[in-house]
């Protein structure tokens, strides 16, 4: 089998990819639920001739391997929902399930796009009798931004050369520079009960605590780097307003493009939250919940992506398709999709509804995925690729309940199966080229020689 041979196996078997992703479109579970998702993979898996292995205390964590040998190739696979973005395949706001979740994240292709590339190699493995391994990795819990990170604590991906990753977007593109690293931490404050009228001097109010802290992050904003970001809600601020609150919590998210920064930022919030609780007489304890590292590029694997995604066949979007797409986007609000198409078409083709193209080398230099990924982690502990292809059209957003609709439409099944083709064509590569593996490893052992992985979670 050449190439080509193996993209076309991976066109006929395109129903067996629709089918799996479609199930988990209509099954959403969020993240640490993901009980449906991760037994269907597994048993698609097993049924297609892998070896499934378990992550130790994860239930919802495993990979699939077939074949035997260098190089071992991880792909990364999701699956986890969004609360509260329940949607049909529907142009206006039309929930599945009344508060429901929805996969607004597009996990649902993220995950069956890696799928059908590891059974097409799987195929092509046994025919060409080439040495070398695929490991389809299914990984939960990514929106809660811990699921990969606990998946590297516990060994899951020992043994591993390189690993290949993509995400929905609303652009085709190889990615260089994503997300931002993060700390995510609970502050409790611990005060005094008593009457808030008759005897407010014998309280300590853990909201006032609460509060204080608040007011000395939003102050710390202006004395940290552009890029950072601060943001927090208040999880628990008493009940009746004649009682003092006497416990009080607030939940921060520490963001900002290098780990080194976030762990700088942090202190400093640390310290705000031990200021507040010396004002207000009361007692802090710190939770931290979890935090993962941004991406970490590779040059030898952006090259072989940018490649791949010129190389196989984009997408084409029937006039029906566009139609659909044109009424999703007409419900977002203008400024912003003229906002994308300044930004990704050049001033040029205004009334493009979904992105159709392949973004430049320099163009995907601009590609901003500012949001955090447990994905980043991985590519601290071996050579990792990302890419974007349009999974709905220009202006919507991810997490928005019009991404949910476009996951779940053949809009959104084209683009897996784009990306499932550029899986295919980089695996295909890199089993015929061991130097790709072998260069990409190098590269990734200079940029890490200094600055080495060190989990976020203790």
């Amino acid at each position: 089998m050449n190439k080509n041979n193996v993209l076309d196996y991976l066109n006929s078997i395109e129903e067996v990819v629709n089918d799996i992703n479609l199930k988990i479109w209509s099954n959403p579970e969020v993240s640490g639920n993901e009980e449906y998702s991760a037994n269907l993979y597994r048993s698609a898996l097993e049924e297609n001739g892998f070896k499934i292995v378990n992550t130790p205390n994860m239930e919802h964590a495993f990979y699939g391997e077939f074949g035997s040998g260098y190089p071992v190739i991880a792909v990364l696979g999701e699956f986890d929902a969004l609360p509260g973005l329940s949607q049909n395949v529907d142009v206006k706001f039309n929930p599945t399930t009344k508060n429901g979740p929805g996969h607004a994240c597009g996990h649902n292709l993220l995950g069956a796009a890696p799928f059908g590339a590891a059974l097409a190699i799987k195929k092509y493995l046994e025919e060409s009798k080439l040495s070398g391994t695929i490991r389809y990795y299914g990984c939960p819990e990514e929106e809660t931004l811990v699921g990969k990170v606990k998946m590297i604590k516990a060994g899951a991906f020992q043994g591993c050369d390189l690993a290949l990753s993509w995400h929905p977007m609303t652009v085709n593109s190889p990615i260089n520079k994503a997300f931002l690293s993060l700390n995510s931490l609970k502050f409790r404050f611990k005060g005094i009960s008593a009457h808030a009228a008759q005897s407010p001097e014998s309280g300590r109010s853990a909201l006032d605590a609460v509060e204080l802290m608040n007011v000395g992050a939003n102050y710390l904003r202006e004395h940290i780097i552009d890029k950072a970001r601060i943001h927090y809600t208040i999880t628990n601020a008493g009940g009746a307003p004649n009682i003092i609150p006497s416990d009080a919590e607030s939940w921060y998210y520490i963001r900002a493009p290098h780990r080194s920064d976030v762990e700088e930022i942090t202190e400093r919030l640390i310290n705000i939250a031990k200021g507040a609780a010396l004002m207000t007489d009361t007692q802090m304890e710190m939770e931290v919940l979890g935090g993962c590292y941004e991406y970490l590029p590779n040059d030898v694997l952006f090259k072989l992506t940018e490649d791949n995604m010129s190389q196989v066949q984009l997408p084409e979007f029937s006039v029906e398709e566009k139609e659909y797409a044109l009424s999703l986007q007409q419900t977002i609000d203008k400024k912003l999709v003229n906002l994308e198409r300044r930004k990704y078409l050049s001033g040029e083709k205004e009334d493009t509804v979904i992105f159709e193209g392949v973004l430049s080398k320099e163009e995907a230099f601009n590609v901003d995925v500012s949001g955090s990924s447990d994905s980043g982690d991985v590519s601290w502990i071996m050579p990792m690729n990302l890419f974007l292809t349009a999974s709905w059209p220009l202006g919507v957003a991810n997490h928005s309940w019009q991404a949910t609709s476009s996951a779940g439409s053949t809009v959104g099944t084209k683009s897996m199966m784009y990306a499932a083709r550029i899986f295919t064509g980089m695996m295909y590569d890199i089993l015929n080229n061991h130097s790709l593996v072998e260069e990409a490893k190098s590269e990734f052992r200079v940029r890490t020689e200094k600055n080495k992985y060190v989990s976020p979670l203790k």
